[in-house]
């Protein structure tokens, strides 16, 4: 135990934040940087997935689909591969291993984030956007006021496992160079070679504790979120939102 300890003294700093402020950001504060930035980013583009999947045309609805199965299917240590020798070919100019981790990540959740959002969507009464539709809101109108607000609610335990799913995914950018938290922990072995145990006892941990905690908070969201439900979901809601909607849409000429 005395060595996980004098680790800590000795390395606690490069595996919190890498080699700031004499060099770049590193550690596990790029872990949770790229985790965050990567579902910031990828979950735009998944709400966009995800209504293209369940558009009525085809030539929507089929590429989204194609692309969802595509990722899906691929692990994600191979798509990494994929965008770190493709995108320099692409593109004309070196792609730095951060940008490329980032990229993929985005691909990469935007595609599972999709499923979390047409599945919220899908969970919803079909009462509320036929309600909206009866009253004269368009499609778009329906799904950016009525049915989009209330799935996104219900989405936030899901998108916050996605989360923690991706924090741990960060792991993977270990084998491009990019320097996270497993990468940091890697020099400090380097640098000992004798405490591999020791060492990576302490990544375990601090992976666990992390993501422990963030699957706590979910959990709460979701029982929050539940209570909500059954305390407060009555018939008069659903025509209570449509009114809301209708009375922020302007009046038809």
């Amino acid at each position: 135990m005395s060595d996980i300890f004098s680790i800590l003294r000795d390395h606690g700093l490069l595996l919190l934040v890498g080699q700031y402020p004499n060099g770049p950001i590193g550690g596990l504060a790029l872990t949770f940087a790229l985790s965050v930035l990567g579902i910031a980013l990828a979950f735009p583009i998944s709400v966009v997935i995800a209504l293209a999947r369940m558009s009525p045309f085809a030539w929507l609805r089929w590429p989204a689909t194609t692309l969802v199965y595509l990722v899906r299917g691929v692990p994600l240590l191979m798509f990494i591969f994929w965008i770190y020798f493709f995108l320099p070919l692409l593109t004309g100019h070196a792609v730095s291993g951060f940008s490329t981790m980032l990229i993929t990540l985005v691909i990469y959740q935007a595609a599972y984030l999709a499923e979390v959002v047409r599945a919220g969507i899908e969970g919803l009464p079909s009462g509320q956007a036929e309600a909206a539709r009866a009253v004269g809101l368009s499609y778009g109108q329906t799904m950016r006021k009525v049915v989009l607000p209330q799935a996104l609610y219900n989405m936030v335990p899901a998108m916050l496992s996605q989360f923690v799913s991706t924090i741990k995914e960060t792991s993977l950018g270990y084998v491009i160079g990019v320097n996270e938290l497993t990468f940091a922990a890697s020099q400090v072995n380097s640098t000992l070679l004798t405490k591999p145990f020791e060492v990576y006892a302490i990544l375990a941990a601090t992976y666990f504790i992390l993501c422990f905690a963030l699957t706590q908070l979910a959990r709460e969201l979701e029982r929050r979120i539940a209570r909500r439900r059954a305390g407060v979901v009555a018939p008069v809601k659903p025509a209570l939102i449509v009114a809301s909607a209708v009375s922020d849409t302007p009046a038809r000429s």
